[in-house]
């Protein structure tokens, strides 16, 4: 059967460029350690390494949420820890401007300390995070929690001006959890420790006056109810934490399980890829020697 020339020299340079296209696909293999470099190359195995990719996407928004939203709790319960502190050290200056052998000087001298520790408690509720945003004033968060109106009688001068809605944040295939603790109780106690701070400021103030002692004993009850308020939102911070610790956990040994599936799937044999790469490299030699002995020989040899 004859051949022609044209026809040999294409069937030839196919051949030569398949051969060339196996060696440099294993070559890239061994390059990347990846068997699987496109979906041809295994179909199923390619579809089940992009939900996995999918997945661990996911995985990695979720954490990311979860150390965001652990910095911001972490963040409120350090604020929320000095405003505790700040009450109580108003429950041990209730206690003592109860004493009714206190003299109208140490009455005043007592409102002065509670001025201070009064606002305190504003500047910690009013606390904002590095954006600007207010840690306590729920959605409305660039609104102040509380709003101070100098010009407002005592007792109406501080207003909640946030609100109690919550910021919920995804940190798990549909779990959320809120970012933010409202203190919509605090300006009601900022509010009543203005009419004892008035009270006890008055000239010639006097702790048997009923009036006077009513209003102290309101003002220590809301103080130790505040108090309480105050630490139930601290052990909801800290349950929180924990959860968000565990879940973190979950997630990164899902994620370290999703690597080692990966790895199962794509992962190249190097051994069997040697193999192959040494026989395409032996096939190609010869393809090439034989192309190249044909080529040299010519009808006029033998004549």
């Amino acid at each position: 059967m004859r051949i022609a020339s044209n026809q040999f020299h294409i069937t030839m340079s196919t051949s030569l460029q398949a051969a060339t296209a196996r060696v440099e696909k294993v070559l890239t293999q061994m390059a990347y350690g990846q068997r699987v470099l496109l979906p041809s190359d295994d179909p199923i195995s390619s579809v089940r390494l992009a939900r996995l990719d999918r997945e661990e996407a996911a995985l990695t928004q979720y954490r990311d949420n979860v150390g965001g939203l652990m910095s911001r709790l972490r963040q409120s319960e350090s604020i929320l820890d000095s405003i505790s502190n700040d009450m109580l050290q108003l429950q041990d200056l209730l206690l003592f401007a109860a004493d009714g052998s206190n003299s109208s000087a140490d009455l005043n001298a007592v409102a002065g300390s509670l001025e201070s520790l009064r606002d305190s408690v504003l500047a910690f509720a009013n606390t904002r995070d590095q954006e600007g945003r207010y840690l306590f004033s729920g959605t409305a968060s660039l609104s102040p929690t509380i709003t101070f109106d100098p010009a407002a009688a005592p007792g109406a001068r501080y207003t909640f001006t946030g609100n109690t809605l919550q910021q919920q944040v995804v940190v798990g295939e549909g779990v959320t959890q809120p970012a933010n603790t409202s203190l919509d109780d605090v300006a009601a106690l900022l509010n009543q420790l203005d009419l004892t701070v008035v009270d006890m400021n008055t000239p010639g103030v006097n702790m048997s006056d009923p009036a006077v002692r009513a209003r102290l004993v309101a003002t220590t009850d809301l103080v130790n109810d505040s108090f309480n308020r105050v630490g139930e939102r601290i052990a909801r911070l800290g349950g929180q934490q924990a959860l968000l610790d565990n879940l973190d956990g979950a997630h990164a040994n899902i994620s370290l399980s999703n690597r080692q599936a990966a790895l199962t799937l794509g992962q190249l044999d190097y051994g069997d890829a040697t193999v192959k790469l040494q026989a395409y490299n032996t096939s190609l030699q010869a393809t090439q020697k034989a192309y190249a002995k044909i080529t040299a020989f010519s009808l006029f040899d033998v004549i």
